[in-house]
């Protein structure tokens, strides 16, 4: 049982990355080992959905493995398929009928309110052109809820200090406007200042957040300067510019906003997308209900 020639197909043809290749690989020898040491299959044609079926049970039975790690192990073993089909190795598929593991579903994590309170009003931040780029970017996170890479694309005229809006390039090239508060506008007032003064004859690009030396800012910078701060005030698990986000969201719906202005802030192409966080709001409201009722 041959899959040497889908290796090919997915790295010539198709040209998806090594990392996918190497997984598909790697998942597909285990698929075929499997096969043919616990159910003593040989012959592709022989194999079918009920053989595959205890595979992916053996899969699951493993407690090292995710739900989600057996999605991808599944995945490339359909893609094989598919492909033997196409090539008319193949006639029937067996993998038709399967029906892949859920994923449990987890909460997006956030910081609360208090400790983002405390990062902006306590955590002193270094008296330097770095500082207070590193505060404007947290800053800048919390109050608009985008993306890293919205964030690093960010330049000079897409500023509009005289009504408090950011024009933000998101996801499929759609543009929309963002607005702010004037604790923000008076930061980025003196931030852009200091930006222009160091770089008199102008940074590379327009872009705002850029490194000592002018060039646009990269997001591994971005990420150890959020995780930095993040780890000052909180110990939840995740601290990436994307936890911020989402700290962004749940903390609007907590204060009363409506879905549909926060869907359109975060650049959301459906309400799906946002009603993730009403659950975050319906969680702190069932804490909120355990330590307040006599009979909770």
């Amino acid at each position: 049982m041959d899959y040497t020639d889908f290796i090919d197909y997915l790295r010539y043809e198709k040209r998806v990355s090594p990392h996918t290749v190497t997984a598909y690989e790697h998942d597909l020898s285990q698929f075929f080992s499997f096969l043919q040491e616990k159910l003593a299959i040989n012959q592709l044609s022989y194999v079918n959905t009920e053989d595959i079926r205890t595979w992916i049970i053996s899969l699951l039975e493993d407690e090292s493995l995710q739900a989600k790690s057996v999605n991808r192990k599944v995945s490339a073993v359909r893609a094989f398929y598919r492909y033997k089909l196409k090539i008319k190795e193949l006639s029937v598929n067996p993998t038709l009928t399967l029906h892949a593991p859920k994923i449990p579903k987890k909460l997006p994590q956030y910081v609360d309110q208090k400790d983002m309170e405390h990062l902006f009003a306590d955590i002193p931040f270094e008296d330097t052109f770095e500082g207070l780029r590193d505060r404007t970017i947290l800053e800048l996170f919390y109050a608009t809820g985008m993306r890293l890479s919205e964030l690093l694309n960010l330049k000079i005229q897409d500023i509009h200090l005289q009504d408090n809006t950011i024009k933000v390039l998101g996801k499929r090239n759609k543009e929309r406007l963002v607005p702010f508060g004037n604790r923000l506008s008076e930061l980025l007032t003196m931030y852009l200042g200091n930006l222009e003064k160091k770089f008199v004859e102008g940074t590379k690009n327009n872009y705002i957040f850029v490194t000592a030396n002018g060039e646009q800012l990269y997001p591994k910078a971005v990420y150890r300067i959020v995780r930095k701060y993040l780890d000052m005030v909180t110990t939840i698990d995740k601290r990436s510019p994307h936890v911020i986000r989402h700290t962004f969201a749940t903390h609007l719906l907590n204060n009363g906003a409506d879905l549909n202005a926060i869907k359109t802030i975060l650049g959301h192409s459906s309400l799906a997308a946002t009603q993730v966080y009403t659950h975050n709001s319906i969680e702190k409201l069932k804490s909120i209900y355990k330590q307040a009722h006599p009979r909770a």
